[in-house]
């Protein structure tokens, strides 16, 4: 009876047809206008984040954190000349010309997700000591072993997952094994002896298990192969992605390539080429068609892989303070590097320019000793050491400069060197204080409330 009584109330309406045609495309219009309001949001959010990219990208850094940080842009914004030809092509179609159906592709996105932590989330979880300042590391292209080179001449090879499964095991249990076990499970996997002086640089074969290492006692040592010798102090060595030959940078300006094989050594047929100060750092590039150096003269030089000669030189690239640092990104397209000006670069070599300047670090006075910059193992952050007296870790966000929070290092000595893993989040320091600190951030593997120290628990 009550349906009944509620149709004939709507029956009587005169424009029932008429309220419900009205009432349906309301509704429909207001959905539409609501999606399309949403649609103008995401729009002009896309917009602004492609104002941001292009300003990066065109050297306006301040311009760019500053618009960056008024419409909170999330995630950051990597420098990208995509305004530049979506506008280009807009004026284009205007005028009435044609494009080909893919006339544009970019490598770099303004949609970038961040996806490893930062600098300032990992934790010491395992620390060994040498005899002296520890300044020298390196990790195996696997991630699976790092080498530590120290001023009393020792190498020691440490096993990462060693490390890790060290850390995440309760002190109780470590304490009832036998030395069989003890041994077996220990880090530390095997310490070289063979130097003569200082240990100052190391370097993994990327195929093979050999371990290339050089130091003060002017040699390069290859263990299981024979002995190179040089005439000055090694200061620098790079493996050729294919593992036959080596870089070589000494305390002369000429740099030096070896065969591994025949040990026969190469140099640059023009002399003009070579740096005019010692060299400090020298790096392949990824495909093996490049590699870079950099000296205390103040430049960095791009050699062409396969000729020997250089193709680029960035003159003066710390403002005429010496280069300590350079290393190229995955891509090959960028080279990042570090000057005792406490800053760090970003050099894009397709324009020969500094495409991005790293600030901030530093500020408790001018740098005394060599520190790197390198990239995490995904290049979303670029991590520096900025001084001897705070031995806190300085990083920034790698696509728009944005400085992170600090990690104190807990180093009682001017940390010399950091090697980050190629593989994880996780790196090592090395200290004038004895000690080679391993960090990472794998909170499953991590006991938060001590660090292990050759088998010994700092509460």
């Amino acid at each position: 009876m009550k349906k009944s009584i509620e149709y004939k109330q709507y029956a009587r309406c005169k424009f029932c047809r008429f309220c419900a045609f009205f009432l349906t495309n309301y509704l429909d219009r207001s959905y539409h206008n609501d999606w399309r309001g949403y649609a103008e949001i995401k729009q002009r959010e896309l917009m602004y984040r492609l104002m941001i990219s292009q300003l990066f990208y065109d050297g306006h850094q301040q311009l760019a954190v500053t618009l960056s940080n008024l419409v909170k842009a999330h995630p950051a914004c990597p420098p990208s000349d995509r305004l530049f030809t979506v506008v280009k092509y807009g004026l284009d179609v205007e005028e009435g010309n044609h494009h080909p159906r893919n006339w544009y592709r970019s490598e770099f996105t303004t949609d970038v997700q961040t996806i490893s932590p930062e600098a300032a989330l990992y934790e010491t979880c395992y620390v060994t000591a040498h005899k002296g300042p520890c300044r020298a590391a390196a990790f195996h292209p696997s991630g699976k072993l790092i080498a530590t080179g120290s001023e009393d001449a020792s190498i020691k090879i440490l096993d990462v997952e060693r490390m890790l499964s060290k850390s995440a095991t309760p002190a109780e249990i470590i304490a009832m094994e036998t030395p069989q076990q003890a041994m077996e499970n220990h880090p530390v996997i095997r310490t070289l002896y063979d130097h003569a002086d200082e240990v100052t640089t190391l370097d993994f074969h990327p195929q093979h298990q050999i371990l290339a290492s050089a130091g003060k006692d002017f040699s390069i040592r290859f263990f299981e192969y024979s002995k190179p010798s040089e005439a000055t102090e090694v200061r620098c060595i790079s493996f050729h992605p294919s593992g036959d030959y080596i870089l070589v940078g000494t305390q002369h300006p000429t740099l030096r390539l070896y065969d591994v094989n025949t040990f026969q050594c190469f140099v640059a047929r023009d002399p003009s080429h070579q740096h005019k100060g010692p060299i400090t750092c020298a790096k392949w590039s990824p495909n093996a068609n490049m590699y870079v150096t950099s000296s205390k003269d103040g430049d960095i030089k791009v050699w062409d892989g396969v000729g020997n000669v250089v193709i680029n030189t960035f003159t003066k690239a710390h403002d005429g303070n010496e280069v300590c640092s350079v290393m190229f990104s995955r891509n090959g397209k960028y080279v990042l590097s570090s000057g005792k000006d406490s800053l760090v670069k970003l050099w894009e070599l397709s324009t020969n320019r500094c495409l991005i300047m790293y600030t901030g670090a530093g500020a408790t006075g001018k740098q005394e000793h060599r520190t790197q910059a390198v990239f995490n193992h995904t290049e979303d952050y670029s991590i520096f050491i900025p001084d001897e007296k705070t031995t806190s870790l300085c990083c920034w966000d790698s696509r728009n400069a944005e400085r992170q929070r600090l990690l104190a290092l807990g180093h009682n000595g001017a940390v010399r060197y950091i090697a980050h893993s190629p593989t994880g989040p996780a790196f090592i320091t090395c200290s004038e204080d004895f000690r080679a600190r391993f960090w990472s951030s794998s909170l499953s593997y991590l006991t938060l409330d001590r660090v292990v120290s050759d088998g010994i628990y700092y509460k």
